[in-house]
């Protein structure tokens, strides 16, 4: 996209910056099965939490067989606020996954369809 393309889609359209947190293998992966389950319900329960306190607006896992294991989109005021509340996830205290964090520009409320 031209900087003069770039700049007539943000007169067109509010701009604003989000955080995407990508979920990747951490080096602890070897629980058991039982501890495996356990922690992907407390994992839920805190993505759930992030999307219904509005700190989250797209969360999902990749279907292939990579590295990254999931996304999150945080709707927060910074990128250090996004990497706090991903670090609160019970996987990632568990080690069994590591975030990444990058600022992500877009048009306000897009959604996908």
């Amino acid at each position: 996209m031209s900087a003069e393309e770039k700049n007539e889609f943000e007169k067109q359209h509010e701009m604003k910056t989000y955080y995407l947190v990508f979920l990747k293998s951490g080096p602890n992966r070897d629980q058991d099965s039982l501890t495996v389950e356990k922690l992907q319900e407390q994992h839920i329960a805190h993505l759930t939490k992030m999307v219904n306190d509005s700190k989250m607006d797209i969360v999902g896992p990749l279907l292939d067989d990579s590295d990254i294991k999931g996304i999150c989109i945080y709707n927060v005021s910074s990128a250090d606020e996004a990497e706090q509340l991903a670090k609160q996830d019970p996987a990632v205290i568990a080690g069994r996954l590591i975030i990444e964090v990058h600022p992500f520009y877009s048009a306000k409320g897009a959604s996908l369809k």
